[in-house]
Order: C-alpha cells, then sequence, then structure tokens
C-alpha cells in the first residue's frame, strides 16, 4: 500500500541571509522524503520564513502570515520576526509554532510533530549541494551567523545574536558541492563578512587534507581557486580588507565589495555606533582604486537618522560626489522596535527625511549615469541570466543579482543560463547597461 508525500508549501522573505536559512530547511525536508508545494491549496502545511528589519519588510511579513493562514490554516512560522513569537501568537493564535532565524531544526521538529516524514528511500536522496532557491548558476555562501556589532539602529544580533562562524572545511566543501552542481558564481554573504573566524580565534580546520585558519582572507583565496566568480558581500572595512584588492587585481576574485557604510557624517557615525572614518574611507577607495581601478564600490546609507542636522546631510553629498560610489542603496531612517536609537534625542521630521532621501539619490544616479556612459565602447564578459525569444539578460562583474543593474542583450543566440559571454557595450541608463554579442557560443 503506496502513501503519497506529505506537501510543504514555503514562503522565504528578507535577505540573502535569510533566503539561505530557506534552503537548509527545504534541503532537510526532502531529504525525508516532503515534497515542496508550489501553492497553498495543494500543500498539507505552509512554512513562513519572515523578515523583521525595518517596517515595511514587518509589515510585508505579517501579510504572508495572514494569506497562509486564509489560504491553507497549517501555518508555522520562523525567521527574524518569528523572535517576537509571543506578539505573533497574539495576532495569530492558530499558528501551529513560531520560532526565531536560523531555526532549521526547531522547524522540523514543529512540522514533525503536525506533520511526520513518510520515509521513501526514492524520494529521501537530495543533491550533494541541498536544495536552492536561486537560479541553479549562481548561489548564496553563507559563512556565518549573527554580529558582534551594535549598531544603534540595528536588532539583527537580538533576532541572531553574537557572530559564529562556521568551519572553514565545512564552508570549502560546500562550496566545492555547489561548482560541481554547476553553480557559476559563489556570492559569499553574512552578517559581518569580514569578521568571519573572529569567534573562533581563527581555528585551524582542514580542507583537502590540508590545515586551513577559519579566517577571512585564507577562505577567499581558497575560494578563489574553484574557478567561479566569488563575489562578496556585507564586507565592514577592517584594516585587514585591503589584502583582497590584491586578489582583485589578479582576478581571482571579482573586483567587487559590498561595503555597508550607513554614513559618512562623524557625529551621526558616533550616534549609530559605527567605527568608521569617512576621511579614511575616501584615502582608502583611492589606495583601491589605484591597485585595482576596475574595482566595484558598493554601499547602503540611511538619511534622517535621529539627530542628522542640514550640515550632517550636506557633509554625505560631499562624500558621496568624492567616493564616486558605483552602486547605492538608501533608505529613511524608520524606527524599529528594540533599537537603541529609538530613544536618540532630535528626531528628524518625515518630510525632511523623504526630501533629503529623494536628494541624496538623484545625486547618485548622476554619479552613477555618468559611469555607466563611460563603459560604451568598451568590451566585457558577463554572465547569462536569461535567455528568451525577445533577447537576453546578463549581468556584468558589476552586478549583484536583484540589487544591482542587468546587461539588456537584444540578440537571439543559442546560449543557456550561466553561460559567460564576451560582449561589446552600446548604451547605457542610470543602472543598467545594452550590449551586443561580439562571438557566438563555441
Amino acid at each position: 500500500m503506496s502513501h503519497s508525500p506529505a506537501k510543504i508549501g514555503f514562503v522565504s522573505l528578507g535577505c540573502p541571509k535569510a533566503l539561505v536559512d530557506s534552503e537548509q530547511i527545504i534541503t532537510r525536508l526532502r531529504a525525508e522524503g516532503y515534497e515542496i508545494s508550489a501553492s497553498y491549496e495543494q500543500a498539507d502545511m505552509v512554512v513562513v520564513n519572515t523578515c523583521g528589519f525595518i517596517d515595511a519588510a514587518i509589515e510585508e511579513s505579517l501579510d504572508a502570515i495572514g494569506e497562509a493562514i486564509n489560504k491553507n490554516g497549517k501555518v508555522i512560522v520562523t525567521g527574524c520576526l518569528g523572535a517576537h513569537g509571543n506578539t505573533i501568537h497574539e495576532q495569530f493564535p492558530d499558528l501551529l509554532a513560531v520560532t526565531g532565524p536560523h531555526a532549521a531544526h526547531e522547524v522540523m521538529t514543529a512540522i514533525h510533530t503536525h506533520l511526520p516524514p513518510l520515509h521513501d528511500p526514492y524520494t529521501s536522496l537530495v543533491p550533494p549541494q541541498g536544495i536552492k532557491l536561486t537560479p541553479k548558476h549562481y548561489a548564496y555562501l553563507k559563512i556565518s551567523e549573527g554580529c558582534n556589532h551594535r549598531c544603534t539602529f540595528c536588532i539583527i544580533p537580538s533576532l541572531r545574536g553574537d557572530l559564529v562562524s562556521r568551519p572553514v572545511g565545512e564552508v570549502m566543501q560546500e562550496a566545492e558541492n555547489l561548482v560541481n552542481a554547476g553553480v557559476r558564481e559563489l556570492l559569499v554573504i553574512s552578517q559581518d563578512t569580514s569578521a568571519y573566524g573572529v569567534d573562533t580565534r581563527y581555528r585551524l580546520d582542514f580542507w583537502n587534507g590540508k590545515p586551513m585558519k577559519t579566517q577571512f582572507l585564507p577562505l577567499v583565496e581558497a575560494l578563489g581557486e574553484l574557478g567561479v566568480w566569488v563575489r562578496l558581500h556585507y564586507v565592514y572595512p577592517y584594516p585587514h580588507v585591503d589584502n583582497l584588492i590584491p586578489l582583485m587585481a589578479e582576478g581571482k576574485i571579482l573586483p567587487y565589495l559590498d561595503i555597508p557604510l550607513q554614513h559618512a557624517s562623524p557625529s551621526i557615525l558616533k550616534a549609530m555606533k559605527r567605527p568608521a572614518h569617512s576621511e579614511n574611507t575616501l584615502e582608502r577607495i583611492r589606495k583601491w582604486r589605484s591597485i585595482c581601478p576596475d574595482i566595484t564600490l558598493r554601499s547602503t546609507f540611511v538619511v534622517g537618522f535621529p539627530g542628522e542636522t542640514e550640515s550632517d546631510f550636506n557633509y554625505l553629498l560631499d562624500f558621496m560626489q568624492e567616493a564616486q560610489l558605483d552602486r547605492v542603496g538608501a533608505f529613511a531612517y524608520s524606527p524599529v522596535t528594540g533599537a537603541a536609537a529609538n530613544t536618540l534625542p532630535n528626531p528628524v521630521p518625515e518630510a525632511i527625511k523623504e526630501e533629503r532621501l529623494a536628494e541624496f539619490m538623484a545625486l547618485q544616479a548622476t554619479i552613477s549615469a555618468n559611469k555607466r556612459q563611460q563603459l560604451i565602447g568598451s568590451e566585457m564578459v558577463v554572465i547569462v541570466d536569461e535567455v528568451s525569444e525577445t533577447g537576453i539578460v546578463a549581468r556584468s562583474v558589476a552586478d549583484a543579482p536583484e540589487v544591482d543593474g542587468i546587461v539588456h542583450i537584444p540578440e537571439i543566440a543559442e546560449l543557456a543560463t550561466g553561460d559567460f559571454v564576451e560582449v561589446r557595450i552600446t548604451g547605457a541608463d542610470e543602472h543598467d547597461l545594452f550590449a551586443s554579442l561580439m562571438i557566438d557560443k563555441p
């Protein structure tokens, strides 16, 4: 007598770090014979992985929970918003279970309680790289969890705890499994990527039988030997980050650095408890570009932080003019429940926040457009993300998926996602490039 495997619906919200948590849970589900349902109606149960970082993300998570309950009824909540379990249970008393972030074991326990697995040796097999929610040609590689900083605007440490680095051998094994499965681009992520290994005192581990420190630079050097694009995100600019730039200049990893600077004004950085100085940052940027002229620098900023004066904001604008960053994201400060910044004096009125955000983004749009225009006529290698009857969507080394720009290629060619192809840039707008193929796929 046969039984159909239980089906789990899955909703994954939030940042790439949360996406990796979802991938880990889904990998365990598939290993135990559960199937993943694409609809609420066909699912026996739904898991919602939530985000709780800012108000808009909280609202989106609450809406997703409500939708799952209305359309299915049997719902487990996990993720950052799940750290506020009592609040969620008060709003949604019929939830089966609520767990916090990075809690695969707790989620699986809850699923086992309400929907025991039906073991089948044929459906229980999963590939070595696990189940991924990204396209097959790129994957996020999470190297640590949590953060040791106590930035006043952030509640991540209270949600995900202090820094916990994965053993370097384990990270490298996952990376190799992904590459062997066809991944062509590894996006290295964590809450504080360049702090990797600090919590373990750079404990010695082994990779391919050789000793290797659980430390940022040795890890990046090893990843650079795998023959794929390696892109670094959320890299706090500690002094040792300077050692990465020669690797970029030598082509071992992508010349791309995502550094969350948050602001430039010394007084605002102090209020944020961000131990950084914009003057030092500008000097280091100049040094990085002298070593690796093609480096792409990405960052995020907060405008309208409590106490931000017109002088502080103008200081930030002057910094942006000088830094000429390639990719920039920004948002107006929004109070987050539990953040220390909520108690700071002199909050900025909402209308002024929005005015400053618009002015900031207009400046960056001009900088970005000028940088894109300078690329017209150049040649570069891009990675193919999508092939359709109307053309090809690709990305350059300067473009991380979903957060940066794309390269439009309005040609029909026998290419597949994940292919690398050489193009000539023919046009540009503020964020994207337009190109023509230089050679056909061999």
